[in-house]
Formats: structure tokens, sequence, C-alpha cells
């Protein structure tokens, strides 16, 4: 099962992005929140750099596939003096990501590992070893390969619905945060209100 498809479902925000496919989003930036997602542990670590958007940065940053989840890594932008509720905003958005990857990471390698087993099984029950006379690795049909997918989802059936149930939750709860985030500030620009540093506001507490 290829979940490349799947990238596309990650909540992205309404506003431009830069893509940029010379780097790894998985590391950790002074300003931007380290994803906490793990590889399972029979699988590689995805790999980290020091990449980290410049300071003057007002978009989001979104990365090549990872190699584990096939999912776009992002760096979600911090406004100057961000605000409680638009934090929130960025941080759920970004256990989300985190949730996600951890997700298709695990069912990646389950199924990549499963697949190979099933095609191993079916080689030996035909007496043949896994790689031709000429060293080119055998292969099945594509309906002996139906039979495994067929199976794998029947299997799996239980644990994509709750995915799906999740995932679900996730965005509506994203999608009334970002409504509150609009409307507040919408209410802000038009009763002149300004951004206020935190310094600011203990001066006037």
């Amino acid at each position: 099962m290829n979940v490349e498809t799947a990238r596309y479902l990650i909540f992205r925000s309404l506003r431009p992005c830069y893509t940029n496919t010379n780097f790894s989003l998985r590391s950790p930036c002074r300003g931007h929140r380290e994803s906490t997602s793990q590889a399972p542990k029979h699988a590689k670590q995805a790999e980290r750099s020091g990449f980290c958007p410049a300071a003057s940065s007002k978009y989001d940053w979104i990365g090549p596939p990872d190699r584990l989840s096939n999912l776009r890594l992002i760096i979600y932008h911090i406004p100057e003096n961000e605000t409680p509720l638009e934090r929130e905003l960025r941080h759920l958005r970004q256990e989300t990501e985190d949730w996600n990857h951890e997700f298709w990471t695990n069912q990646n390698f389950t199924f990549n590992k499963e697949k190979e087993e099933y095609i191993q099984s079916q080689l030996s029950a035909k007496g043949l070893s896994e790689r031709d006379d000429d060293g080119r690795k055998r292969t099945l049909s594509s309906e002996e390969m139906a039979v495994f997918y067929k199976h794998f989802l029947d299997k799996n059936i239980t644990r994509h619905a709750n995915y799906n149930r999740e995932w679900y939750r996730r965005n509506f709860t994203i999608t009334l945060l970002m409504a509150r985030v609009t409307l507040h500030n919408t209410w802000r620009t038009l009763t002149g209100q300004t951004r206020r540093t935190e310094r600011e506001k203990g001066k006037t507490t």
C-alpha cells in the first residue's frame, strides 16, 4: 500500500507556504517546536538537519516527503507577539502532524514487512528462489498481489476506521480554532488594537 497520497490530507495553513526540497524539517530550531514523533524501534530514525528558517520568515515551511511516513513535514510560522489563541492553534497543528507522521511510519513499516513475507512465502511454495538466474528479484503477478492487498486491508479495517475518526475530530477542532483566530484578529483590526509584546503586557499589570 502506497500512502503517498496521504500527505495531501495534512491540514495546511491557508497562508502562502514556501516549499524547499533540499532540507529535512525534523530538526530542533529555536522559535519552532520540534516534532516529538519517533519511528518504531525496528525502523530507522528520520534524518535530521540543522535547518532553521530566518527570523524574518513569515510563512510555514514545507519540506520534502519523509522517507518513513511519505508525509511532507512542516515548520510552522510563529508570528511576532503570538497570542495565546494562535499559540494553541499552532501547537495543535504540530501535534496533529506528529501523530499523523507516527501513524503512517508504523503503518508503512508493517505493510512493507508483511508484503515481503507474503512474496517470500509464495515464491517458496512454487519452489522458486528470491532471484532468478540473471540475479533479478522475482515478483508476483498483480492477481497474486491483490490477494495480499485485500487481506491487509481487511485485517487493518478497525485500525484505519479509528484513524479516520481521530483525523476528522482533530481537523474539526483545528478548523474551529482557525475561525476563532481569524475573528479575533479581524476584531482587533477593526477596533484599532495592536499586538503587544509580553514586556509591554507586564508593564500594564
